[in-house]
């Protein structure tokens, strides 16, 4: 059944609420406050509170006193209030889809699709909560037994981004709490709307008072203040490769686990046994989706020369077809950039490329017609050097760069030739080729003529630059677990 965005959003969100600590929302008046603004219109539509130290320590104090009853409680009981969380987001998704798009910017259609894969993310760990057993090991000597049961590590520190920013939300926090732990989460404050209607969705489902805890603030204040605290015994990140490289030494600092998911610059590898107009319809619409800004995106098409030609004239003309406005729009297929700061890294990626020999197609700028919001063509450049900045660092932009390859070996060294390690996409008709191809990315997922990696049911993550660890899928609460071994004498 189809559900159609909410457009008469809430507009007092931003003000009822800020930080939701202890199980209670606090919006405190001395509190330094920042502008919301929509991406479309560059409007301020709110206002949320950066955090203070004693709000920063209060959070973490709520979910180490809630960590105690919570690792206790049943598992049943706490998929039952994770099943609930998900009910409640898909009933909600239309309202709150409204102020996704209304805030980040992704059309109303994206808004819908992301929520959806929430929910699953909040299902899935429901299940797998349930199904989290021990082992007994055969023990020496006899007349001993060896049992290794599974503990939730504690409080996690969770920072999240602002380009899905109810999934990656969703991929950390479900996790979490269905392995036992309790949360001091931090989630961007370009898009804060959507990370408070998931609180409350958790709050309505039942979630005991301290077991998620949210604030906004500075992120070097925050990150600084929660991975020095003893009480802090993990960290969850999602964002770029450069902040994950500073963090990552932080928690080491105290020897917390991290689960880093970082950037992305994925390649896609067309075969000429491929069509050209089928290989753009499979990755134009995911190349653009969410204007480009996603760590999983195809970000490097590397195209067979005999089919070169036909492949880049489908691209230009998925890329002329899509329409650009506000995500409350139905009519908009791709939406704004998240800031100015993204737009300019845009130009300057084009530019380069550009000043290196590329050939622009389409797009390359700001719409003409639009001079408020952070709108960027979208974007094809064609016979790309691979020493462009477009080929090396990650891109979020609506821009597919396109390279010629004839050589089925140095293909796979193109594609392997940066930083990062995430995904990578082959197209290809012969499953041996397309195999072979698959087995010589160096990326942690890889898709074999389509492009839907991401999902509750599998495990998400990259090698390389582009992090540690895994979220969803089978085992996805082992990042939040710690195995504990006790051996026993057998009495008779």
């Amino acid at each position: 059944m189809s559900q159609s965005v909410t457009t008469n959003t809430n507009s007092e969100l931003y003000a009822r609420c800020g930080f939701y600590i202890d199980g209670r929302w606090i919006f405190p008046d001395d509190a330094r406050c920042i502008d919301v603004v929509d991406p479309a219109s560059e409007e301020v539509i709110g206002k949320i509170p950066l955090a203070r130290k004693q709000d920063l320590d209060a959070a973490v104090a709520a979910a180490a006193l809630a960590f105690a009853d919570w690792r206790r409680s049943h598992a049943w009981d706490r998929a039952a209030i994770l099943k609930r969380t998900a009910y409640l987001l898909r009933e909600r998704a239309a309202s709150h889809a409204g102020i996704f798009s209304l805030e980040q910017g992704k059309p109303g259609t994206e808004a819908l699709r992301e929520i959806g894969m929430a929910a699953d993310h909040f299902e899935w760990a429901a299940e797998e909560a349930t199904r989290l057993v021990g082992q007994i090991v055969p023990a020496r000597p006899a007349g001993t037994v060896s049992v290794v049961e599974h503990q939730p590590v504690g409080v996690v520190a969770a920072f999240t981004p602002w380009n899905f920013p109810a999934l990656q939300i969703a991929a950390k926090v479900a996790y979490a709490l269905a392995a036992g732990c309790t949360i001091v989460l931090k989630p961007s404050e370009e898009a804060p709307g959507i990370a408070m209607l998931i609180v409350q969705a958790l709050h309505d489902a039942g979630l005991p008072s301290g077991a998620i805890n949210l604030i906004f603030g500075e992120p070097a204040e925050v990150s600084e203040r929660w991975l020095a605290s003893p009480e802090v015994k993990a960290m969850s990140f999602t964002g770029s490769t450069r902040v994950g490289k500073l963090l990552a030494p932080m928690a080491a600092a105290s020897l917390k686990r991290a689960t880093l998911e970082l950037g992305g610059h994925a390649p896609v590898i067309v075969y000429p046994d491929f069509s050209p107009k089928e290989a753009v319809s499979l990755a134009a619409a995911v190349k653009f989706r969410n204007a480009g800004q996603a760590c999983v995106s195809p970000s490097r098409f590397f195209v067979h020369k005999e089919i070169l030609n036909d492949f880049t004239r489908e691209m230009v003309a998925f890329a002329k077809s899509l329409k650009l406005g506000p995500g409350s729009d139905e009519t908009t297929t791709m939406g704004p950039l998240v800031n100015r700061s993204r737009v300019d890294a845009a130009a300057r990626l084009v530019k380069d490329a550009l000043d290196r020999g590329a050939i622009l197609e389409c797009g390359g700028g700001q719409p003409a017609d639009r001079n408020k919001g952070f709108f960027f063509e979208p974007t094809v450049l064609s016979n790309v050097a691979q020493d462009s900045l477009i080929m090396i660092e990650e891109p979020f932009a609506p821009i597919a760069p396109i390279v010629a390859f004839d050589d089925d070996d140095d293909v796979i060294g193109m594609a392997n030739d940066v930083e990062y390690g995430l995904g990578g996409y082959v197209l290809c008709r012969d499953p041996v080729l397309a195999e072979r191809a698959a087995e010589g990315l160096n990326v942690g997922m890889v898709g074999i003529n389509n492009l839907a990696l991401a999902g509750a049911d599998t495990p998400f993550g990259g090698v390389k630059a582009s992090g540690l660890g895994r979220e969803g899928g089978p085992g996805a609460l082992e990042e939040f677990l710690q195995k504990k071994m006790t051996k026993r004498a057998v009495t008779v």
